[in-house]
């Protein structure tokens, strides 16, 4: 029985108000034959939400506060809705989220999916509470060693068939299981594909059809190249399609353009994800710019591809890892602070979390990534130190114009 101290009964948020008016959408542009032709994939249920096949696409988004701040949760989970996302993706890394997810589910029948971060085992207690369990299968590489990855896999699906729960296999460029990345050395794609496919064959196996995979990264062009690559090999395995860390708009909303004009024109892509760094408050425009690009492609409006040379800002959209929720203003602020430095090749990547920090920054040229009361910077691979809020950007600018003149040689 829930305590009288829950903190949707103190806040009153069963009543959350505010304005949940989406921006206008963008003028039409270049007309071409309609061209989002049928899909060849199976269908996998997702609760209420039928995905793949012949159903419509569908879109999704992840609520950017902590977990277990509850008032701010269930208002991005409102705010979503409102927006018209078909599934809500919350992250879960403790036992305390799942607490907290726990008092959510008791507040919305929102189809839920949970990305199980770096703990596995955490499935016991959230297969009841969602719909959809997203695993990440480099994270699952790291944990309980001694275990063979076909039994941990083993072990989640146990829990999801018991509670009907379809699963994603998320694959990403920036946390890739080592072992396909020694197997295929300077190769992210062959890696990513490859990592994707043992673990559908892990699944098939277990005779658990109902999943689908995600094949991302920050580079639109990886990620177009991956999922071609995966549907030619897998072409029965819906698709989620999504460009990581895309960074703020509108840089943000052209890269994932790119990919999905691409990808859905060619029948790839069953469901997306926009990732925007953006204010908590306006996460709705991920499922407005994701509703948009489906309906041009589908009318046959593509935008001409731009030239993606010049300064490139990588930026996570904010999750409920981020420890620092003035991390979407200091990405605002390194992209201001960078423009002098538009017309070089120069990459910023700007992350939320030691989650995807410390690895989804290694191929920038200068790389920045948030924790609680400090900003850990970096040059590629290579850390330059910790430094405070306040100190971080003029620090940033000084590291940036070393990189300015190298490049000017």
């Amino acid at each position: 029985m829930r305590s009288t101290a829950s903190p949707f009964e103190k806040g009153g948020l069963r009543g959350i108000k505010g304005d949940l008016t989406l921006a206008n959408p963008p003028q039409p542009w270049q007309n071409h034959p309609p061209m989002l032709p049928e899909r060849s994939t199976r269908e996998v249920q997702v609760g209420p939400v039928r995905m793949g096949g012949h159903n419509p696409i569908t879109v999704q988004s992840m609520c950017a506060t902590r977990t277990q701040d509850l008032v701010g949760t269930l208002r991005q989970i409102r705010i979503l809705e409102a927006a018209g996302a078909d599934l809500i993706r919350i992250a879960i890394d403790s036992k305390k989220d799942v607490e907290a997810l726990q008092e959510l589910r008791q507040q919305t029948d929102a189809a839920l999916v949970v990305d199980l971060q770096e703990s596995y085992r955490l499935v016991e207690d959230l297969a009841p509470l969602v719909q959809k369990i997203r695993y990440n299968p480099g994270h699952l590489h790291h944990h309980e060693k001694e275990k063979t990855v076909s039994d941990k896999v083993a072990w989640i699906v146990e829990r999801a068939v018991k509670h009907n729960c379809a699963i994603r296999i998320g694959v990403n460029c920036g946390s890739l299981d080592p072992r396909w990345q020694e197997r295929y050395p300077g190769d992210d794609i062959e890696a990513m594909v490859a990592s994707a496919a043992e673990h559908c064959e892990i699944l098939d196996r277990l005779g658990f059809s109902n999943y689908l995979v995600s094949l991302k990264d920050s580079d639109p062009q990886k990620v177009i190249a991956g999922n071609k690559r995966f549907a030619e090999l897998r072409p029965d395995v819906p698709l989620h399609l999504g460009v990581t860390e895309a960074g703020l708009p509108p840089e943000g909303i052209i890269k994932t353009r790119i990919a999905f004009e691409q990808l859905l024109s060619q029948g790839i892509g069953d469901t997306l994800r926009v990732s925007l760094t953006v204010p908590f408050d306006d996460k709705g425009e991920e499922i407005r710019v994701a509703r948009q690009i489906i309906q041009d492609v589908k009318d046959g409006r593509f935008r001409s591809v731009p030239d993606l040379s010049g300064l490139n800002i990588i930026s996570c959209p904010s999750c409920s890892r981020v420890e620092n929720e003035k991390f979407v203003e200091l990405a605002m602020a390194v992209k201001e602070m960078a423009q002098y430095a538009k017309e070089y090749d120069v990459t910023i990547a700007v992350m939320g979390c030691r989650v995807n920090g410390p690895g989804e920054t290694d191929d920038a040229d200068l790389g920045l990534w948030c924790a609680p009361n400090f900003v850990n910077l970096k040059k590629g691979e290579e850390s330059l130190g910790q430094y405070s809020y306040d100190d971080i950007l003029p620090r940033l600018k000084s590291e940036l114009d070393v990189v300015i003149q190298s490049k000017s040689h």
